[in-house]
């Protein structure tokens, strides 16, 4: 074992002190992961905690024993450090490399599907409900949703929301007609949708679906149409949960096609609905679980 040169270690110190300073940052960043939803996130190191503590630990070791070899062995991780943030800085603007792995991503990510026994549960109080036709019915929603939000023309969804979940997308939807941006969500595309939970409560039913899908999300200035928020040539990788109630007792009709956001529930005329949610031909607030299932809540999954 080489005597310990106290001269050299005071020489090398501060060089020492400032690369692990540089090395803990890293450490601190690795496993930050941004909530916003135009930020990439996620890990961009790599190693675990106990990782880089065996790490510094051993630099500390070597600097000991070694100066001269620990200075070279530290500028090695520095530079493996450098080079590795440079090209994942490089790929992360690369909207061919990012679309890549989201695709890979969409089609390797597996969400339990729990529709059969779901449906099971329903059936034992409404024999005529289909899991398929829901299902249906659920992307149906989910794609006029997105188109209404970047037309800025909320009417639409009338129909198959509650008042209270309508009027909260809608209060969203003015902030963005007030600024005078758009929030463009296009070229979805829906990778899974599946039932996930019954429950009766009290006097409602509630059922929960899972979605997941790939698509782009940008805002745009609607006077210059720049784009003011992510990246149009950018796909994203989504997962939510839809909510739908309706009224405890009500029965799925026999020999109905299914679901429909474009026919009354209870008159079957086409769905022009007032701002209360009533049927302009029967008269019937269509929105809130009375004659069928509507959107109560949608949410992201982390």
């Amino acid at each position: 074992m080489k005597k310990l040169n106290l001269n050299k270690l005071k020489k090398y110190l501060p060089i020492l002190l400032l690369a692990l300073a540089v090395v803990c940052c890293n450490l601190a960043i690795a496993d930050v992961g941004n909530n916003n939803r135009y930020s990439s996130g996620g890990s961009d190191f790599g190693g675990g905690d106990g990782d880089w503590g065996v790490l510094i630990g051993y630099l500390l070791g070597l600097f000991i024993e070694d100066p001269s070899t620990g200075f070279i062995v530290l500028l090695i991780i520095l530079a493996v450090i450098f080079i590795k943030r440079r090209k994942q800085k490089k790929q992360g603007s690369n909207p061919t490399y990012i679309n890549r792995n989201v695709q890979q991503q969409a089609e390797n990510d597996f969400t339990f599907d729990n529709s059969t026994v779901v449906a099971e549960e329903i059936r034992a109080i409404d024999p005529n409900f289909s899991s398929d036709k829901f299902i249906g019915f659920a992307r149906e929603v989910f794609m006029k949703i997105q188109e209404a939000w970047t037309s800025k023309d909320w009417k639409v969804i009338r129909p198959f929301e509650s008042e209270t979940l309508f009027n909260q997308h809608k209060q969203q939807l003015d902030e963005y007609i007030r600024l005078k941006k758009t929030n463009v969500v296009e070229k979805i595309a829906i990778k899974h949708c599946s039932l996930q939970s019954f429950q009766q409560d009290g006097d409602k039913e509630v059922l929960t679906v899972l979605l997941n899908a790939v698509m782009r999300d940008y805002v745009i200035d609607d006077e210059t149409k720049k784009v003011l928020e992510s990246d149009p040539n950018r796909d994203w990788y989504m997962g939510y949960e839809m909510v739908f109630n309706r009224k405890a007792g009500v029965k799925t009709e026999a020999g109905k096609k299914g679901n429909s956001i474009t026919n009354c529930p209870n008159c079957g005329a086409p769905t022009e609905v007032t701002s209360s949610g009533q049927c302009t031909y029967c008269g019937s607030v269509i929105t809130n679980g009375e004659h069928d299932w509507v959107l109560t809540d949608i949410h992201s999954r982390s």
